[in-house]
């Protein structure tokens, strides 16, 4: 039987940035489902109903699905959560959010953010996560790893992003930048660190730790053998 991946994740393009490259090479393999919780734009704008009603939030919804095509994700569960403003809203009724589809999909593994990311919605997810996948009789999820989001988890001071798991991409590194270029809005220049380029080294950087091309970098959170 073919084992169940579930990436649980803030936002749009938090999906691609944290474990692009590990999904489409996984994919082959397994059955990937991703949960996006917040929209992920509308604090860019000078009230969430004006982000709501623009063009970006509707070609972002257009770009999940395109994603999801890219990577060989089987299902996408998208959720509205306020951009920026998970603290805004209570913890149980995010970590419901995560039980629901977790139930749904019966993953084996689970992939997540940092729990130490400059972002909020991210640090959210990451207890999120832990909560809703408490290691009870008959919990499905035997392994949880974070990832790190550039452009946030190394902005927070200290960085304590320490990885111990490296996937080798060196075959799905194209597919990776080519499902980010559907989140173009997300994109920047380099030296930005959400630059095509810089992405590219960070992987490099990665890959060189152990001997790989490019790889992608996790933290073991919980491993049940």
């Amino acid at each position: 039987m073919r084992q169940k991946i579930l990436t649980v994740v803030a936002h749009p393009d938090d999906e691609v940035l944290g474990c692009g490259g590990t999904i489409a090479k996984l994919t082959k393999e397994c059955e990937i489902h991703t949960l996006i919780l917040g929209e992920g734009i509308t604090s860019r704008f000078e009230n969430r109903e004006d982000g709501r009603k623009s063009k970006e939030f509707e070609k972002i919804k257009i770009s999940i699905d395109k994603v999801a095509e890219i990577l060989g994700i089987k299902k996408t569960f998208v959720f509205d959560f306020p951009d920026n403003m998970f603290d805004s809203v209570a913890l149980l009724e995010i970590v419901k959010v995560v039980e629901k589809v977790k139930n749904e999909v019966k993953p084996d593994i689970v992939y997540t953010h940092h729990r130490n990311d400059l972002n909020i919605d991210h640090r959210i997810t990451y207890g999120a996560v832990l909560t809703a996948c408490r290691p009870k009789r008959k919990e499905t999820v035997k392994e949880i790893y974070s990832f790190e989001i550039l452009s946030s988890t190394e902005w927070n001071y200290p960085n304590t992003f320490s990885p111990n798991l490296f996937v080798d991409i060196n075959e799905s590194i194209k597919k990776k930048i080519e499902a980010l270029g559907c989140y173009d809005t997300e994109l920047r220049d380099f030296p930005h660190p959400r630059s095509e380029e810089t992405i590219k080294s960070v992987a490099k950087r990665w890959g060189s730790a152990v001997g790989l091309n490019y790889a992608e970098a996790f933290e073991s959170v919980r491993i049940i053998k």
